[in-house]
């Protein structure tokens, strides 16, 4: 019986028989330092931090290059942290799913500490005295692109984000009040300097950053709680940073083949939790073997030496280009093709997905046919060979359960991204322009069809998690499966939004294109397969 707890992995000789490897550091020590000096702090304590920061820390100290690990704190659901990382002493079980079917699995103990990042809770105090730390160099963070919105969708704030602008900096409640109540503190504790690092998976992820923290700042001091030094603070290079980031890593939810391998190897107490929040929240995090980081270097108060690992740092243009490569065309767009679709086809598995002609042709296309003329060749990772990796190697491997139920989360976020900013190259290039796309509005047709919540054999499904799904699913309620004419309209205040797409689809000519597709995709059951292998079978 193998425990994954501090006392646990001191028998290594059963963890060795396990195939699991574990830290040959001395973990007190670490924590002994991190804790007196702490240089890195991540918002969120997700699956992503467990798979790619976690170990990123650890491969640092394995190697000798510091004596620090990585603080995390979770700003929404605490119980990722009460009941994930504070039964197992903050250990965690990288398991990597190699595309030959092995499993590589590895104990990670570069978290030093978790935090449940609850401005009521008893941890709050302790991560004012670490942002109040001159020591801390990055805070990084990875809590999904809605984690940043103020927002509604007609651009307006939000009543709750109101509600905590009036009520001040001292209990705020969204993520991203809770990370300028922090560097209120820290700026009130001698304004140490320090780097805010977003690694989440969007488009200029650390200028949105910036934006929402100083558009929180600004209201606070119109309502007096803070000074216009504090914002100045904020909007100076010279001791707050805001650099891009360029995150690749796929994470799928916890897998049964994977707790199975584990439990047959001895390992217990390592079943995923479900939160009261609605997630799924495991002691071990499985994982594919590709993953990149590129990150703007930006570092006013240094940074940790996570160069020894394999992360890019490099500048702007770079950053911005391989950002653009991967978010726009290479990666993200493909992967929410192939979710819409899965949704609406009935599939679990991203990986089943590439096995049919007319899905597999459909990324295939979109990305070469309409992608690939759009990406500058950012110099440090080569587009056509990271996309061949993507689609033969990548997105097909069966041992990556990833399921297009997960993908298609929050996609209305997403789309702006994904989808607009290549529309928005295509319709200011007259040498290209929108005539010539043709996948790109039919996926957006396929998410369109989504909002109605039938699959292609017009039984019900339950859609995704997406904040804009009871502004979005109404416009679609009148439409029937079957009668084409009833969806006359029905799109139009979805498709000119520019607050979904970033751009009009109407102005740039395609609003009609995808109003022709969702016609042809809701002609009745079976439509949605007839019009995939009409415009996209290999």
């Amino acid at each position: 019986m193998l425990e994954l707890t501090r006392k646990g992995i001191t028998d290594k000789a059963g963890f060795a028989r396990a195939g699991i490897r574990v830290p040959e550091f001395d973990i007190d020590a670490v924590r002994k330092a991190t804790a007196a000096a702490p240089v890195w702090v991540h918002l969120s304590a997700g699956n992503l931090f467990k798979a790619f920061h976690a170990s990123l820390a650890q491969r640092i100290i394995e190697a000798g290059a510091t004596d620090k690990g990585v603080i995390v704190a979770e700003p929404f659901d605490y119980e990722a942290v009460t009941k994930v990382f504070t039964p197992h002493d903050n250990l965690c079980l990288r398991v990597v799913m190699q595309a030959e079917g092995g499993l590589d699995k590895e104990v990670l103990a570069s978290v030093t500490e978790a935090l449940a990042a609850d401005s009521a809770g008893a941890d709050w105090g302790r991560l004012l005295e670490i942002f109040a730390s001159p020591s801390l160099q990055m805070v990084s963070l990875s809590i999904t692109e809605k984690g940043y919105g103020l927002r509604a969708i007609d651009g307006a704030f939000r009543p709750d984000i109101l509600a905590q602008f009036d009520a001040g900096p001292d209990k705020p409640e969204h993520a991203m009040l809770k990370l300028c109540s922090l560097m209120l503190h820290r700026f009130k504790n001698g304004a140490a300097p320090v780097a805010l690092v977003s690694t989440d998976n969007f488009s200029h992820n650390g200028d949105r950053l910036k934006e929402a923290l100083s558009t929180a700042a600004a209201a606070w001091q119109e309502r007096g709680f803070v000074g216009r030094d504090f914002l100045a603070y904020l909007a100076d290079p010279a001791k707050v940073t805001f650099p891009l980031s360029m995150i690749d890593k796929i994470t799928p939810y916890p897998a049964e083949r994977v707790k199975e391998a584990l439990a047959q190897a001895g390992l217990v107490n390592i079943d995923p939790v479900k939160t009261s929040k609605g997630a799924l929240a495991s002691p071990f995090v499985n994982t594919e073997e590709t993953e990149y980081l590129v990150i703007e270097d930006l570092f006013p108060n240094g940074r940790p030496p996570l160069h020894l690992t394999g992360v890019h740092f490099t500048d702007r243009q770079t950053v911005d280009k391989v950002e653009r490569m991967k978010v726009c065309t290479c990666l993200n767009p493909l992967h929410t093709a192939l979710a819409v679709s899965g949704c609406l086809l009935g599939y679990d598995s991203i990986a089943a997905e590439m096995q049919n002609p007319a899905l597999a042709g459909l990324v295939r296309k979109m990305a070469y046919t309409e992608g690939l003329p759009v990406v500058t060749d950012p110099g440090i990772i080569e587009p056509v060979a990271f996309l061949s990796t993507v689609l033969e190697k990548r997105l097909p491997n069966p041992n990556i359960p990833d399921t297009p139920q997960r993908i298609a989360t929050d996609t209305s976020q997403k789309l702006g991204i994904r989808f607009g900013e290549t529309i928005k190259l295509y319709a200011a290039d007259p040498a290209l322009g929108t005539a010539r796309l043709r996948y790109i509005p039919l996926v957006i047709a396929l998410w369109c069809r989504c909002l109605m919540a039938l699959k292609d054999d017009g039984t019900a499904f339950e859609p995704s998690p997406d904040p804009l799904l009871a502004e979005l699913r109404p416009r679609v309620a009148n439409v029937i499966l079957g009668k084409p004419e009833t969806a006359r309209d029905a799109l139009r205040p979805i498709l000119s939004n520019e607050k979904i797409f970033g751009v009009n689809l109407y102005t740039v000519g395609l609003g009609e294109r995808i109003e022709g597709y969702f016609g042809e995709l809701i002609a009745g059951p079976g439509a949605v397969k007839k019009t995939l292998e009409k415009y996209a079978a290999a």
